[in-house]
């Protein structure tokens, strides 16, 4: 419900700039009502954590093992679930909250909006859900990495908002664009762009890649999960 209400009010926002001649409609139609998403990711991750380090932190994780004793339909099972409800309620989301935010532009003096047949905007719908899941994904796999709810919820912010930001700040003549670029969450996010960005790796492209990121951790957390005492 908070991504759909910022959606709202980021859409209000947003056509009242146009109204009043402070900014160009653009590819701002089709993600403005969609862009509390990416604020979710830190939600998202939150919650991705606190699955398997509640359980290290409480001792319950020994029982589970003890049910699981081969370990690793643990871990899948964790990252399917959580996985699943992330796709199926954010890609839900998403949908209410560029409906509704369209709806608002459209009521607005501007009277401006977009629809799912505008290009880019149903791959930018969809690709909300898609990017959170593997945002949830590459949270279960940190926390099993990590096992300690603080430590991996560093990490975890750290890779996704803190890191982009810290390159950002690299001169032009140090490569930071180039760098940048190919950071997970900015590979990630070239889904979630309506238009083609100079700065971002082609929408798929950047997605897969993404996904590389989240399959090595997992594939790494797995391991540790096998070797490692609990």
């Amino acid at each position: 419900m908070s991504m759909v209400g910022l959606g709202m009010l980021l859409s209000w926002s947003f056509a009242n700039r146009i109204s009043d001649g402070r900014s160009q409609a653009g590819a701002g139609l089709v993600t403005v009502p969609v862009r509390g998403g990416i604020i979710a990711q830190l939600v998202i991750g939150v919650l991705g954590v606190l699955i398997v380090s509640g359980e290290y932190s409480s001792g319950t994780i020994r029982a589970s093992l003890a049910a699981v004793p081969r370990r690793l339909p643990m871990l899948w099972a964790k990252a399917a679930v959580f996985g699943t409800t992330v796709l199926a309620t954010m890609t839900t989301a998403s949908f209410v909250a560029f409906f509704a935010g369209e709806e608002i532009m459209h009521r607005s003096p501007a009277h401006v909006s977009a629809s799912l047949s505008t290009p880019g905007a149903l791959r930018v719908v969809i690709g909300i859900g898609l990017y959170l899941t593997l945002v949830a994904l590459f949270a279960v796999a940190v926390a099993t990495i990590v096992r300690a709810t603080a430590a991996a919820i560093a990490v975890v912010a750290g890779v996704l908002l803190v890191l982009p930001t810290l390159v950002s700040l690299l001169p032009p003549d140090l490569l930071g664009t180039d760098i940048a670029r190919y950071l997970p969450s900015n590979a990630g996010a070239a889904l979630l762009q309506a238009g083609p960005q100079t700065d971002m790796l082609t929408p798929w492209t950047g997605f897969v890649l993404f996904g590389l990121y989240v399959a090595f951790t997992m594939l790494l957390a797995a391991r540790l999960l096998q070797r490692r005492d609990v």
